[in-house]
């Protein structure tokens, strides 16, 4: 003897069987097998957007591969200065260690910390140091008090 809730589960096991034959039926008579290549295709114009219509060949741009660079470019050597620069130390914060002073020469401004000091130096005294490149910019050391 079969139940209601058989019969209903029954039902619509059948509808999803019927449903899913006729999908296929339609997939089938649908289907777009012998496509050519060309209706396959797709191509990437100069703007990065992906279209079906090729590239025009006359638009066509020649790179040199020794002109791609892929990460940071190498920094070039500055051209090689003094060793030994004279400056104005324009602020320097004794409690937190560090400063900066105005290159007399360039106008520049350069970072300075306690730990590149060789004399005790304030605002407004003049200076001679030599500077080293970091990752950060220039740093002034060797700092000594100047007459």
């Amino acid at each position: 003897m079969e139940t209601f809730s058989k019969k209903e589960k029954e039902k619509a096991r059948q509808k999803k069987r019927k449903d899913k034959e006729e999908k296929r039926d339609e997939r089938r008579a649908n289907a777009q097998k012998g496509q050519g290549l060309d209706e396959m295709m797709a191509y990437v114009d100069e703007n990065g957007n992906i279209t079906s219509t090729p590239p025009d060949p006359r638009k066509k741009r020649t790179i040199d591969v020794e002109n791609i660079q892929i990460g940071v470019s190498k920094q070039e050597d500055a051209a090689p200065q003094e060793a030994v620069r004279q400056g104005i130390v324009t602020f320097f914060n004794a409690s937190k260690g560090y400063g900066f002073i105005r290159d007399l020469q360039s106008q520049e401004s350069i970072f300075v910390h306690m730990n590149g000091l060789l004399d005790a130096v304030n605002e407004q005294d003049k200076v001679s140091f030599e500077v080293t490149r970091t990752p950060k910019g220039l740093n002034a050391v060797s700092v000594r008090k100047t007459a």
